[in-house]
């Protein structure tokens, strides 16, 4: 299997179908072996009915379910660790990055990066559809501290389209801990303690309808799960390079 694209969702029955026919179009045109994880993430709509719909009578679609709702780190983690490809990239069910996008994060792996992240934050990313300002100036604040206190010099650690190495992506998630909103710069930070090169590469981007995420609220989640990152004793297996 080349490439296994990890899908978390919650409540995203109004657009999982199309979100299914988009992903599968672009990595048929790709050329690539491929299978598509949906990770249903204890959703109360229709989301599941409507992937199992899309996934009945082809193989390259495995579909994850449990209740409750766990996070959006805990069904990226179930995603990747039952992921078989050599390469393991998780979106964004809204689509907020293009999946077309992908094509820049495959060259960055190409090129030697371990782990390629889409980045709305670094010279020649393109929005073209901004969040409301308060969530911009919220999130340029939130990460100054992301900087400081987990993985510096990253500018956008919470764009939701990134692809990894699988060998390092494995250890990285399972020796992850983080369910929320933070797994991101967890997954980040036990990239860096691990030795591993991270391409922050930029993409175009869509502030996507429908979002689920209060700024406050996650924002100081995220804070609380710094604070939980860096006081967590992490296991053999996020130390060293691969």
């Amino acid at each position: 299997m080349d490439l296994s694209l990890v899908i978390p969702c919650y409540n995203e029955g109004f657009r999982i179908a199309d979100t299914i026919d988009t992903v599968t179009a672009y990595l048929r045109r790709l050329g690539k072996s491929y299978e598509i994880i949906i990770v249903d993430d204890g959703s109360g709509d229709d989301t599941l009915a409507k992937a199992k719909s899309k996934a009945e009578g082809r193989d390259d679609i495995k579909i994850i379910t449990y209740t409750p709702n766990r996070g959006k780190g805990n069904a990226v983690r179930e995603g990747v660790l039952a992921a078989e490809g050599e390469l393991i990239a998780f979106t964004d069910a809204d689509l907020s990055a293009p999946i077309e996008e992908m094509d820049k994060l495959l060259s960055a792996i190409d090129e030697g990066a371990a782990v390629a992240i889409g980045s709305r934050a670094v010279a020649h990313s393109e929005i073209v559809v901004h969040q409301p300002l308060y969530r911009e100036i919220g999130g340029k604040c939130l990460n100054l501290i992301i900087q400081l206190f987990a993985v510096p010099g990253i500018r956008d650690t919470q764009c939701g389209f990134k692809i990894f190495r699988g060998a390092p992506a494995k250890r990285i998630f399972a020796g992850s801990f983080i369910d929320g909103w933070g797994f991101d710069i967890e997954v980040l930070y036990l990239a860096r303690r691990m030795g591993l090169r991270i391409d922050e590469i930029p993409v175009r981007w869509s502030h996507g309808e429908g979002s689920k995420i209060s700024p406050f609220r996650a924002g100081l989640q995220v804070l609380k799960d710094i604070l939980r990152m860096r006081l967590h004793v992490y296991d053999e297996r996020t130390k060293g390079n691969i």
